[in-house]
């Protein structure tokens, strides 16, 4: 895990009240334009997260931007959407990631809004075609776990994140109010990069559950068994032929993407 301290520090309940009523302007907004917007990053974990949301105060984990999932077919929707509501895009980030990222800038304050079409592409790629219907307003719960779990330099603002889903959340096989770790485990027999970091990191969240004096040790206990429990389910999907032959490299050659954060 990275020292980072990006998303970390103290922040008043006025400055994240600010986030997250303009969190909820956009949203009302994308509804009444019918353009498809799912929330990801910080403020989705604490909206799918009603009873352990609070912990990302009390952990200091704090709101740095706002950010979506969208489908690129609408890129041209959302730009005109974010203009009336008095954001300017910077274009040449669309351009940069050749239409993948959208990055917006509130000409009149200081917050500014990121939407990832049709994929979240760092570390590794997690994509979104047709699972943005799934869920509302944010993405699934399968793919909010994966945007935490395919960071291979992990912060920890991001194990905040996760192990606020698995107190919040069981495991299952659906997408209702449940992480669909059946999901996750056959796109992890599809791909040992993703695997390993993924494996990886979810090593890391039991290691780091047990330090945060936050939890109880009843709380602490259940975040290491989800993921012991995800652990389990992942390791007994069959794996793909291709899984298998990248598993004999191993990490003699690199299976993760540098990112260079975009600001």
């Amino acid at each position: 895990m990275t020292n980072s301290t990006v998303g970390m520090g103290e922040q008043d309940q006025t400055e994240r009240e600010k986030f997250e009523n303009e969190l909820q302007r956009i949203l009302i907004a994308s509804e009444e334009n019918n353009v498809t917007l799912r929330v990801i990053g910080s403020l989705a974990f604490q909206m799918h997260c009603p009873k352990y949301g609070y912990l990302q105060a009390a952990m200091g984990r704090a709101y740095t931007d706002i950010d979506f999932a969208g489908y690129r077919k609408e890129a041209k929707a959302v730009n005109q959407m974010m203009t009336a509501l008095g954001y300017k895009e910077s274009r040449e980030v669309f351009i940069m990631s050749e239409g993948d990222r959208s990055i917006f800038h509130q000409v009149n304050g200081s917050l500014y809004v990121d939407v990832f079409y049709d994929k979240l592409d760092f570390s590794h790629v997690i994509s979104w075609a047709d699972r943005l219907d799934v869920d509302s307003p944010t993405i699934p719960l399968a793919e909010l776990l994966l945007e935490k779990m395919q960071i291979f330099e992990i912060n920890e603002k991001d194990i905040i994140d996760t192990i606020m889903l698995l107190l919040e959340h069981p495991l299952g096989d659906s997408d209702v109010e449940v992480i669909n770790i059946e999901r996750i485990s056959k796109q992890l027999a599809r791909d040992w990069g993703l695997w390993r970091t993924t494996t990886m990191n979810l090593d890391k969240v039991k290691q780091m559950a047990g330090q945060y004096s936050q939890l109880s040790d009843e709380e602490q206990s259940h975040v290491v068994k989800q993921v012991e429990r995800s652990l389990e389910r992942i390791e007994a999907e069959p794996k793909s032929r291709g899984w298998k032959l990248r598993a004999r490299v191993g990490d003699r050659v690199k299976w993760y993407k540098d990112v260079d954060e975009v600001s």
